[in-house]
């Protein structure tokens, strides 16, 4: 018997055999669609949706594995997989769709397996309603099952942008897609702007990826700008840690989304044992039903910062999360930016708004129909009740009502079959009273349809109340990148307690507190003094505003320890100060939280977070610290908001005005002139400003305005403290 090999190009052999594969993989399987799902999570949630899990209690998971497999020919463990991550016990979500009770084990925890299907309960959550909203109402396609046998919808007519708010991975040949979670109220926020405003810049409400294991995000906004216009990039995330109260272990408590507690303990063993971390005794997981915590048993005299520092740099306690923007757009995959994802999003939901609309209008105008069949009956009841009772056949009542007041079928089957109780007056009258309320409606819904302003109103309606019935605050916190450069700088630097002072004439020393213990009386240059006095760390650094809209960086380690007795070094030569330019105001910046206040003639305030002030490594000095367009009267740090009393001119037409700051909106620009705070006429200027914990304002709270600017209250003629006086 002969044999025959027939040869063939290795590309017509793949583009027939193995191209159907791959397509297959990559449409109906691993890439995710502008809804926001791939075809296995819409099976399941979908299954759940017609079991009526949406209210209701929980059934067994097995029940819902079970019954997806009417749409989803797969195995139960492979349905059950798909289930658990969609879980709130889980928690690899930031808005699970599934409400869960037992144990379904932890996103975070490599080893923790979820139980059985048969031991764990499931119904749909709270959220999920907004992803089934009008579904009945042919706002998305359906198609057959597998076997033709049911129908399933195509999308989801999701109200609000999902795709973005949940994380989505998936690998499939040849491309892969690798969403990240992003804050709903963010995403809705960002949404609705854009409606608005086409050119609206997406990284001014859409701050950072949020995930549901908290933890910290390395910010720079650059970097989010070009994944955010490309759909491709990385961000680095890390853990949160503290110190346990008795002081000797390091408490792990958030991790970056893409690693484990296992991975993260396995390392720190390993470089325990090869002696590159010193320091630590033991590393254990402690994970309760109060939630995840690594427990870092320490060496006495074991320096905290630097283990800390080395866990970052050595172990997956800091990691990256590759962004990848693909995903299908009608059947074809694409690698969007976030602007051409919410675009094509908000064209997908008007398009389903508008299937919703032309449905509902459908059963207004047929239900109009009937009544306005109705409604030339009653021009003549009697009539029509003569011809039903003459009538001697019952199939020639319908084409005798037709004849007679020039109905169609529809219109005559209606009319005879209203029961003989309901042909009194009030029956009557309402039915045709509500073709006019029909008629409304329905032109209403035609003025809608042919708007397209009108339906992103009705969308922005429905993210609005997406936002207030399920937004909440952002888990991953985010910290500068320069920030963490800095702190791997200073992991070298010896850390101990200093006492730091800042004279008026520009001195500063840095003393330890056992010399100062052992001083008596602090050596000044005559006739200066000491302006602030600062009790912190070697490590720490202060911040120097100065009067030519400057502010210094000055590192204390790079101070020399000094004594009471000495006179100091001298600022302006230390940090190299212009000709005629001196020291402001000197703050501890800490972690840079809070605000700097500045206080104007003008009667502007401006608040400038604190973190605006952030430098890179080697950065030393920052020009434009604050506004030079007008004098400068005040300035000050504050942590949290606060009542400030404010003064206007001296005299006769000297005024005053209490305010709370939170009035103030805070502007991330340096140099902003800020807001008007005190009206000022011209000739007038604000005069200064004080904390009202530390005036001597009688009555302060008659100067108390809720809104400004305020041009305030007069000061002639009340009564006034021994300090209004002196002023005034």
């Amino acid at each position: 018997m002969k044999s025959y090999i027939e040869q063939q190009k290795i590309s017509d052999t793949l583009l027939k055999n193995y191209m159907p594969y791959a397509m297959s993989v990559i449409v109906s399987r691993a890439i995710p669609e502008i809804d926001g799902f791939k075809p296995s999570h819409r099976k399941l949630l979908y299954t759940m949706y017609q079991m009526r899990l949406l209210k209701g209690h929980r059934t067994k998971s097995a029940n819902v594995v079970g019954t997806t497999m009417k749409l989803n020919p797969h195995g139960d463990a492979a349905i059950y997989e798909t289930m658990v991550r969609l879980t709130r016990g889980y928690d690899a979500l930031l808005h699970p769709y599934v409400d869960s009770k037992g144990n379904f084990g932890k996103h975070s925890s490599r080893d923790m397996a979820f139980a059985a299907s048969r031991y764990t309960e499931v119904k749909l959550a709270g959220i999920a309603a907004e992803l089934f909203k009008d579904i009945d109402k042919d706002s998305v396609d359906f198609v057959d099952n597998y076997d033709g046998q049911m129908k399933e919808p195509v999308l989801l007519p999701t109200t609000y942008p999902n795709l973005l708010v949940n994380a989505n991975r998936g690998i499939a040949v040849g491309m892969a897609s690798n969403i990240p979670s992003f804050n709903l109220k963010e995403v809705c926020e960002t949404t609705m702007a854009l409606m608005k405003d086409p050119k609206h810049v997406i990284s001014d409400t859409l701050i950072a990826p949020d995930f549901s294991t908290g933890g910290e995000l390395l910010y720079d906004r650059n970097e989010l700008e070009e994944i955010y216009r490309t759909g491709r990039g990385g961000v680095r995330l890390r853990g949160k840690w503290g110190i346990s109260k008795d002081g000797k272990r390091i408490e792990i408590t958030e991790i970056p989304y893409t690693t484990t507690v296992e991975a993260i303990i396995d390392k720190t063993i390993d470089l325990v044992k090869s002696n590159k971390i010193k320091g630590v005794s033991d590393v254990r997981d402690e994970m309760d039903l109060k939630g995840l915590c690594i427990a870092i048993d320490l060496k006495r005299g074991a320096n905290v910062e630097e283990i800390v520092q080395q866990l970052y740099r050595y172990t997956p306690l800091e990691d990256s999360f590759s962004c990848n923007f693909n995903l299908l757009i009608n059947g074809k995959p694409r690698v969007m930016g976030v602007k051409e994802i919410l675009t094509e999003w908000i064209q997908f939901r008007i398009g389903c708004m508008k299937r919703q609309l032309q449905f509902e209008r459908g059963k207004k105008a047929e239900k109009l129909h009937l009544l306005q069949g109705l409604e030339r009956i009653l021009l003549d009841i009697d009539q029509a009740i003569r011809i039903i009772r003459e009538t001697e056949v019952e199939a020639e009542v319908i084409p005798r009502l037709m004849q007679a007041f020039r109905i169609d079928e529809l219109q005559a089957n209606y009319v005879a079959d209203i029961r003989l109780r309901q042909l009194n007056q009030e029956y009557l009258l309402n039915r045709t009273q509500e073709i006019f309320q029909l008629t409304e409606a329905i032109d209403e819904i035609d003025k809608t349809l042919k708007s397209e302003r009108r339906l992103k109103t009705r969308i922005t309606k429905e993210l609005e109340r997406v936002t207030k019935s399920y937004g909440s605050e952002r888990r991953t916190t985010l910290v500068e990148k320069t920030k963490i450069l800095e702190a791997k700088i200073e992991e070298t630097i010896s850390d101990y307690d200093v006492n730091v002072f800042v004279t008026e004439q520009g001195y500063v020393k840095k003393i330890t507190p056992q010399s100062l213990r052992m001083a008596s009386d602090q050596k000044l240059k005559e006739d200066d003094q000491i302006a602030q006095e600062f009790v912190t760390r070697n490590v720490n650094e202060l911040l120097i505003f100065t009067n030519k809209t400057k502010v210094y960086k000055l590192r204390l380690h790079e101070l020399a320890d000094t004594k009471a007795s000495a006179m100091g070094e001298y600022l302006p030569s230390l940090l190299e100060f212009d000709k005629g330019e001196f020291a402001l105001y000197t703050i501890l910046p800490g972690k840079y939280q809070g605000f700097m206040l500045f206080a104007y003639e003008s009667g502007k305030i401006a608040k400038v977070p604190m973190e605006s002030y952030q430098t890179v490594n080697n950065r030393r000095k920052l020009v434009k610290a604050y506004s030079d367009r007008t004098s400068l009267i005040w300035l000050q740090r504050v942590d949290e908001e606060l009542d400030l009393v404010v003064y206007r001119d001296h005299g006769p037409e000297a005024r005053a005005m209490v305010f709370n700051t939170s009035l103030v909106n805070p502007k991330m620009t340096r140099n902003t002139v800020g807001v008007q705070v005190l009206r000022i006429n011209k000739g007038n200027k604000m005069t200064m400003v004080e904390k009202l914990e530390d005036s001597l304002l009688v009555g302060a709270e008659k100067f108390r305005k809720d809104r400004i600017p305020m041009a305030g209250e007069s000061i002639k003629g009340k009564r006034r403290s021994a300090k209004q006086m002196m002023m005034f």
